[in-house]
């Protein structure tokens, strides 16, 4: 029987895998403030500008299961040094891309590369952690996941505002460059070396239950990601591709497992794990309403408003600090609070959006981003209570062995719900703006929306936690019956 023993560099091998996470996460969002830049200096299309982000956010999707199931088998420190390696590279050739196409190229392998990088951190937090320790761990992978959504348009403002027009753009993707080479090198020496060997890919890896999956989930996100080009009118049947191979794929992945064969993504994660399948779905929903929102912001801000890119980002900036903070705490909570610290974030969540739905309905004009500030801390206080100690209840009961390919199907559950939720809340405000209604009235419609896909995250949460409650009163009577039979026999 194996006995855990804390790996005495277990913290700086967190910071490090944490900060590599954090560059890859952070370009979902940075890139967006650079986009009227980068559109003038290499004459791209509104098409391809289009692409420049959700190329990059398609490819992230796409390999988070894949990324965690080759970590799982393969070794998360091979699979981390790797895919930093490649996002380095990659954020290289994106920063040098003389044209449209080569940079849509470049997103496309920087996406590739984070989505492979991501999933390992949740799978080493699971090797390197226990108890209230892996709370707090998950702690700060919530701030980082938080912090990353929401600051990443402020960044980008920034940079732009140092480096200026017309190929400021370029530094977006440089930065990325010597911060990741010190964490390649940092990473080297801190990370836990496997005390296994890597097993054979070819008898580990179902490549026939990728190409399955990814067709699945290429059939969800495609439409979604290209909506504002047409997108849910031209590849609606793309869906119905997604339901025939996400059947097929749960068909194959249950006959992977009757042979005695390792499946890409065990099915049993979902049906005999305990929290599992529950906490995926209230992160899914949660990030649907909370991710949606920052497009609608800076729609709001910036065209409504006539706010500079850089002051947009920091008109949000409460939110991505109250989030930061609080994940944190809550990360040491999580072990003696449970359920019921993601039940009351949620709640003020919601009401940070709803307080923010009620504020633009009064038309706040210039002013509206001071009006904002005080709901959108709530709410990120709010929202910091959720991703941390959600991740880290949905994962307790999975094996270790598993953890990558569950951080990975958690993470594509969430990847899914961003894209929903960008996609409804952006609808939703084009439709009241289209007619007639006024940016503030459009941004009221969109924040009822995202405090509505919230309220569903809440009853899902809620109900997870009297299932809970179920779960460990049977445990304490199965182990006073135990003891009490014991005490018979003694």
């Amino acid at each position: 029987m194996n006995t855990y023993e804390p790996d005495p560099r277990r913290w700086k091998a967190l910071a490090v895998s944490l900060a590599a996470g954090f560059m890859g996460l952070l370009d979902v969002s940075i890139v967006n403030t650079a986009l009227p830049s980068i559109q003038k200096d290499l004459g791209a299309s509104s098409g391809g500008i289009q692409w420049v982000v959700s190329g990059y956010a398609l490819a992230f999707g796409l390999v988070l299961v894949s990324g965690g199931r080759l970590g799982d088998a393969l070794g998360r420190r091979r699979m981390f040094l790797f895919a930093l390696a490649a996002f380095v590279l990659t954020s290289a050739f994106a920063g040098a891309a003389p044209n449209e196409t080569t940079l849509i190229i470049a997103r496309l392998l920087q996406g590739f590369a984070s989505g492979m990088m991501t999933p390992q951190n949740s799978g080493m937090i699971q090797d390197l952690f226990r108890g209230a320790e892996r709370g707090r761990a998950f702690g700060m992978f919530g701030a980082t996941v938080g912090i990353s959504t929401a600051v990443g348009p402020v960044l980008g403002g920034v940079i732009l505002a140092v480096f200026g027009d017309p190929e400021g753009w370029r530094w977006v993707f440089y930065v990325n460059v010597p911060i990741g080479i010190l964490a390649f090198a940092l990473a080297l020496r801190w990370l836990p070396k496997p005390e296994t060997p890597p097993r054979s890919l070819r008898g580990e890896i179902d490549f026939v239950g990728i190409m399955l999956l990814g067709v699945a989930v290429l059939g969800v996100l495609l439409p979604l990601i290209e909506s504002e080009q047409g997108g849910l009118s031209s590849l609606w049947w793309l869906f119905l591709v997604a339901v025939v191979f996400g059947f097929a794929f749960v068909r194959w992945e249950r006959s992977m497992v009757r042979r005695g064969r390792p499946p890409l993504l065990d099915t049993r994660l979902f049906t005999g794990t305990p929290g599992y399948a529950t906490g995926a779905a209230v992160g899914a929903l949660y990030f649907s309403g909370f991710t949606g929102m920052w497009l609608v912001f800076a729609i709001f801000f910036q065209q409504g408003l006539g706010y500079t890119p850089l002051q947009s980002g920091l008109a949000v900036t409460s939110f991505a600090l109250g989030s930061a903070v609080s994940a944190a705490i809550a990360g040491r909570l999580v072990s003696k609070w449970g359920r019921k610290l993601t039940v009351t974030g949620l709640v003020m969540v919601i009401a940070g959006m709803v307080t923010v739905a009620v504020l633009a309905g009064q038309d706040p004009g210039a002013a509206a981003g001071w009006w904002f500030a005080l709901p959108l801390l709530v709410a990120g206080v709010g929202g910091g209570m959720v991703i941390s100690p959600n991740t880290t209840l949905t994962l307790e009961c999975v094996p270790t062995s598993m953890a990558g390919v569950a951080g990975g199907a958690l993470q594509t559950g969430q990847r899914i719900g961003t894209a929903i939720g960008t996609v409804v809340l952006a609808s939703v405000f084009h439709a009241v703006l289209g007619a007639n209604g006024g940016y503030p009235s459009a941004l009221t419609a969109a924040m009822m929306c995202a405090a509505a896909l919230t309220s569903s995250a809440l009853l899902l949460a809620v109900i997870e936690l009297r299932a809970r409650r179920k779960r460990r009163s049977l445990t304490e009577r199965e182990d006073a019956e135990r003891a009490a039979a014991d005490s018979q026999r003694g």
